[in-house]
């Protein structure tokens, strides 16, 4: 009987998280109340209350929860989330492993990117959700850091702000790439993506300057 009631618990939750994500596609974040979603869910507001104490909190958990499985990200003691296949990717570095895992993640793009737009849309408004996106998006960095740091690529102070350049490429991408008239097709896109990010992502040969008509040649160090 536990199991039943705990069951039950579960489905009343996803009802409010799922509720909730579909009225602030359709309405907006400011346009949607705590009684919409609960009425939406075929409950009541006080139940909504019993498992969340806000709408804020509501939103917290679609990145936190419906976000980060979409992601296959899973709670990390260091960095809040973490998905240990792009810290294993980028430590790989590999044109084929990067453009590997940049098609699986575009896959999700069609679920994540309305919740990342609301979740942006609710911070503007909401003082209790201040750069609840942009936060996120500092754990899916961090993953590459450690990425690059467990190949031991660049220097550390490189790293993160490299994580910072390859996470605004994608982010940006993913929010723009079936409105905007790119010339591109989907995979040319995915392609140049991760063309992108292979050269971002590893150290490049070391070539030497040009030299002038008739200098000597240079030292090898």
């Amino acid at each position: 009987m536990a199991s039943l009631r705990e069951a039950q618990k579960q489905m009343t939750r996803r009802l409010l998280l799922e509720s909730g994500l579909k009225l602030f596609k359709a309405k907006g974040y400011a346009a949607t109340t705590v009684d919409d979603i609960a009425t939406a869910a075929g409950t009541t507001r006080v139940t909504f209350y019993a498992y969340f104490p806000s709408r804020s909190e509501l939103m917290r958990a679609l990145i936190d929860e419906q976000l980060n499985e979409a992601l296959k990200r899973v709670r990390s003691p260091e960095h809040g989330s973490t998905a240990k296949d792009l810290v294993t990717t980028v430590a790989d570095g590999t044109p084929e492993a990067i453009m590997a895992w940049l098609r699986r993640t575009a896959e999700s793009w069609p679920v994540i990117r309305p919740i990342i737009r609301i979740g942006r849309d609710a911070a503007v408004i909401d003082p209790d959700l201040p750069d609840l996106v942009e936060r996120w998006l500092e754990e899916a960095i961090s993953d590459i850091e450690d990425g690059l740091t467990a190949a031991g690529r660049f220097a550390p102070h490189q790293r993160h702000f490299r994580g910072v350049l390859a996470m605004s490429q994608l982010d940006y991408v993913a929010q723009h790439w079936d409105g905007s008239d790119w010339k591109l097709t989907r995979d040319q896109m995915l392609e140049e993506l991760a063309d992108s990010w292979v050269r971002l992502l590893n150290r490049p040969a070391l070539t030497a300057p040009p030299q002038p008509p008739g200098a000597a040649p240079a030292a090898t160090p």
